[in-house]
């Protein structure tokens, strides 16, 4: 039978892991808000003395419930924040790309789940966002950047009461893109306060909590959209194949961090054309490439299709940008309907700003990338007419 002693000692060590268990709880709470908690935060959430406060802090910290997020520097207090058994972030890659006052901001998910839930959400919330879509695990919005000096300039109402979360605006500050997303309180907040400043490419997450709300200011690097269409890389009778020439490409400049990949297409050509082998299919690749790797990337390119090449009449487009020029999508709808000269191709290419590289392939890859907004059943049907983007529209209304 147990003694007094021993019940009182029970008694107190219940109470002690009842305390315990609240402190941690106003602790993730003020992590989940705020990203960090100081010791006054949580003597003054508690009533109690800062001493007390601290002595609870240093306790957890110990056991590995929580940690410190930064020291102590000047007259700045240490900033603390709680683990969780929860994944640190299901969100792999944040990336964003600029051009032409307009942005693209990809993220890269663990999850299709993940990705659809923010798809569903970011499209309804209605916002800064001019066009949502996912492919894959890829969950991707285009956002006219917002102009303005002053904080708050640009800024686009959410329908938050019909969705969780949303884009409410972006801006370019020097190199760098920032979102600005809202949501409410769950999975989406915490998503945006504890795991998305955890995805590679993210530069910082400036989190605000309030009114229900929790907003979070998203820093990525700004990166250049181009768009590489190849073509004419087999011959008949010797073997090869675009696509794959094309595949090995995209793996090529993403594993020498030449750019950040996004997808690699296929897409159909005239089939009426003698010289062509199979079924004259082209391919893109979308890319995000580093201002700095610019000078270097065409040249990369170049040098990967010639040595990889089974034919002479290979061709390299490379586009920059996230719209098409008109002129570059009426060529392609031509390309794809009947014979369209080198000549023609080289002309509308530098009224557009598009380089082109090689011989007569030069021709199926300036429509690989003049291609490259239009919907699947577009690409792969040659016969199927063109649908205009209406983003940019969008985007002016």
């Amino acid at each position: 039978m147990p003694s007094k002693e021993d019940s009182r000692k029970k008694t107190e060590s219940g109470g002690v892991l009842r305390r315990r268990t609240l402190f941690l709880q106003t602790m993730r709470k003020k992590t989940f808000e705020s990203g960090y908690f100081t010791t006054a935060e949580i003597a003054e959430e508690e009533h109690l003395p800062r001493s007390t406060a601290q002595d609870w802090i240093n306790r957890l910290v110990n056991e590995g419930c929580i940690f410190v997020k930064e020291e102590q520097h000047g007259r700045s207090p240490a900033r603390y924040a709680a683990r969780s058994a929860l994944p640190k972030t299901t969100c792999r890659r944040i990336f964003t790309t600029a051009a032409d006052g307009y942005a693209e901001i990809f993220h890269e998910c663990m999850s299709s789940g993940c990705a659809g839930f923010c798809e569903f959400h970011h499209r309804r919330a209605g916002g800064a966002a001019v066009s949502v879509s996912r492919d894959g695990l890829i969950f991707r919005e285009t956002a006219k950047l917002s102009t303005g000096d002053r904080e708050g300039d640009g800024e686009y109402p959410l329908s938050l009461d019909r969705a969780a979360v949303g884009l409410s605006s972006v801006r370019l500050e020097g190199d760098e893109i920032v979102q600005t997303i809202r949501s409410i309180y769950g999975g989406a907040a915490y998503s945006l306060s504890s795991m998305m400043g955890e995805a590679k490419g993210v530069g910082g997450v400036e989190i605000t909590a309030g009114d229900g709300f929790v907003t979070g200011k998203v820093r990525t690097k700004a990166l250049v959209p181009v768009t590489i269409g190849v073509d004419d890389t087999d011959r008949k009778g010797c073997g090869g194949a675009t696509f794959a020439l094309a595949n090995a490409l995209f793996k090529y400049l993403t594993e020498s961090h030449t750019a950040i990949g996004i997808r690699h297409q296929v897409a159909a050509l005239c089939p009426d054309i003698p010289e062509m082998t199979a079924g004259n299919s082209c391919s893109f690749l979308e890319l995000a490439v580093p201002k700095e790797n610019m000078p270097v990337l065409s040249q990369m390119v170049c040098r990967f299709v010639d040595d990889e090449s089974v034919s002479e009449n290979w061709g390299v487009a490379v586009m920059t940008g996230i719209f098409v020029p008109g002129k570059m999508e009426a060529l392609a709808a031509k390309i794809r309907r009947e014979r369209v000269s080198s000549e023609e191709v080289r002309e509308a290419a530098r009224a557009c700003g598009v380089e082109v590289f090689g011989k007569r392939g030069i021709i199926g890859a300036a429509a690989a990338v003049a291609l490259k907004n239009q919907p699947q059943e577009v690409l792969l049907d040659a016969a199927a007419e063109m649908e205009k983007d209406s983003r940019r529209d969008a985007g002016n209304q």
